[in-house]
């Protein structure tokens, strides 16, 4: 059972990557992979994790395991207009 209602897509996990788990703080029986790289990453300071910034301006998420969560996929997915309005202010005539 995936604990997402039989939406089997909203879960996935990697044992075997080296990096697994990548973020601590969540049971590992509960570390979804599905979005390695997070969707939220290009709203800053407004993707709602436990982000921070290096000197060098980098946003560093290692502290975060929002997106890793397995109860959160319908959260990040109910992001995504943020996400597309940013990809149309980038739209070149």
């Amino acid at each position: 059972m995936n604990g997402s209602g039989g939406r089997n897509y909203s879960f996935v996990q990697n044992r075997a990557c080296e990096y697994f788990p990548c973020h601590a703080g969540v049971p590992e029986e509960d570390f979804n992979c599905l979005f390695c790289y997070c969707p939220l990453y290009a709203l800053g300071e407004a993707c709602g994790g436990n982000r921070r910034y290096l000197p060098s301006g980098v946003k560093d998420c290692s502290g975060c395991a929002f997106p890793h969560l397995r109860g959160n996929y319908e959260k990040v997915i109910g992001r995504f207009p943020e996400i597309a309005a940013l990809a149309a202010e980038g739209k070149r005539p």
